[in-house]
């Protein structure tokens, strides 16, 4: 199956950021015109409509793409914020599925996704249940995430993650 490339949008200039986020403010009808004519959205592209509409007004950048899409480790650990050797260690150990195309290893968006709402799962019940992790252990397991710092696994003691973060 063939997926279209994703699109990046660059934040918007602070003048169009601010009038959007107003007219997203002041209105609770949201209609899509194309070409002249109406659509009304099922009720999941509308809200995605929205989010992209409120991340643009907030000046962000914004890249659209499929779920689906296949990544390399290194754009894969870039979106999890974490190390490209601590992601290759995770599909090594079978915690993240990974597909190879020849001897490449490819993720799949989805399962990046889903591992960071693990993550995000797993801090809110630390946090509900106390939060009385130390900063810089390792109690969360073998997520290699504590109170939401990417850490790197240590082999031989370094514990530094890819561009120099040196985040343990």
């Amino acid at each position: 199956m063939a997926l279209i490339a994703p699109r990046v949008t660059a934040g918007l200039p602070a003048d169009d950021a601010g009038t959007l986020a107003r007219a997203l403010r002041d209105s609770n009808d949201i209609t899509v015109f194309v070409d002249g004519t109406v659509h009304r959205l099922p009720a999941q592209a509308r809200d995605a409509v929205v989010d992209l509409l409120a991340r643009l007004s907030r000046g962000e950048a914004v890249t659209v793409s499929s779920v689906e899409e296949m990544l390399t480790t290194s754009r894969a650990a870039e979106l999890a914020g974490i190390s490209h050797t601590y992601l290759r260690n995770m599909t090594d150990r079978g915690e993240i599925p990974v597909e190879y195309r020849g001897t490449h290893r490819r993720i799949r968006q989805s399962a990046i996704l889903a591992w960071l709402e693990t993550q995000r799962r797993k801090e809110r019940e630390a946090a509900a249940d106390g939060g009385t992790h130390a900063a810089g252990t390792n109690d969360a397991g073998s997520d290699g995430v504590v109170a939401g710092s990417a850490v790197t696994e240590s082999a031989g003691g370094s514990g530094a993650a890819d561009g120099g973060a040196g985040l343990r």
